[in-house]
């Protein structure tokens, strides 16, 4: 399949790469086994986890504590656990591919107080069956019920592991020499 999308080349000229827009999820879980999840006004009663675009200069973590700040309020404490799922999906007619990078973290305390991006929208920690059962009608992600599961199952393998270890910041990154 053909797409007009940008791409990247390398200076050698050997190697190109696609430019595929990124989004991070972030499924926060609970000691209950419940994931966090919000309700913003205009979604129409749907929920969502924790979501929004990667931007740039950022890493994946960066990005997930970032969004978790800004949709949840800044007195959330999360610990990083895991990656959980990575997709791509049609955004827009100009985006046929968008990756939405899903990542698992561990709810540490702090009440939740919809940030900047979800002012207004209504709070409850779901559990899966809710979910499954459609009582909780999911917004994002859409068409996914399992991952929820896959969420849980893996919460329950990592929830009294320390941090998940991450890359360090992008400026320590881009310090390293690469070879030509």
């Amino acid at each position: 399949m053909s797409h007009d999308l940008p791409t990247i080349t390398t200076p050698d000229g050997q190697r190109v790469f696609a430019c595929v827009p990124a989004a991070v999820l972030v499924f926060i879980v609970n000691e209950d086994e419940r994931i966090l999840m919000l309700s913003n006004p205009k979604s129409g009663g749907r929920w969502e986890v924790i979501n929004g675009a990667l931007e740039h200069g950022e890493t994946l973590l960066e990005g997930c504590l970032r969004e978790t700040r800004e949709e949840a309020g800044p007195n959330v404490r999360v610990r990083p656990l895991s990656l959980l799922h990575v997709y791509s999906f049609p955004y827009a007619e100009n985006i046929p591919h968008m990756l939405s990078i899903c990542y698992l973290f561990a709810y540490e305390g702090g009440e939740v107080i919809p940030g900047d991006d979800m002012a207004g929208s209504a709070v409850r920690w779901a559990s899966v069956d809710e979910i499954a059962s459609g009582a909780v009608e999911v917004l994002v992600p859409r068409y996914v019920p399992w991952l929820f599961e896959r969420a849980i199952e893996l919460y329950r393998m990592l929830a009294d592991r320390p941090p998940a270890i991450h890359q360090p910041p992008m400026e320590y990154m881009s310090r390293r020499k690469y070879p030509k």
